[in-house]
């Protein structure tokens, strides 16, 4: 069992940026891949970055793209998703993911666990 919790969500304006932190409880974080979603309201959960269990390779939304980094510190079992560059569309809860067989794919149903979200609110 693998127990999330993200933090560093907030209210930005457009343009600013902000660093997301998951937590991870749990000895087996560092054989997870991890990754990122997130909800607008109305709208379905949506992939935005996954990486793989090594830190080796990654995967972004095109949306994101460029703008924004995930990363990882499995001595601190922590993902982190770096943010810059925000816009209005950006708004939504994010949620970290684990997938225990170390993919990092794009799908939401590749996870088996899941945080419990982070607002963030990007202003025009």
């Amino acid at each position: 069992q693998v127990q999330l919790v993200e933090s560093g969500g907030g209210l930005v304006q457009a343009g600013g940026s902000l660093r997301l932190s998951c937590a991870a409880s749990g000895r087996t974080f560092s054989s997870y891949g991890m990754g990122w979603f997130r909800q607008a309201p109305g709208k379905e959960r949506e992939f935005v970055a996954a990486i793989i269990w090594s830190g080796s390779t990654t995967n972004y939304a095109d949306s994101v793209k460029g703008r924004f980094t995930i990363s990882r510190d499995n001595a601190k079992n922590t993902v982190y998703l770096q943010m810059n560059s925000l816009k209005p569309d950006d708004t939504a809860v994010y949620y970290c993911a684990a997938a225990r067989f170390g993919t990092f794919g794009a799908l939401p149903t590749e996870y088996d666990y899941w945080g419990q979200g982070t607002q963030v609110t990007v202003s025009s």
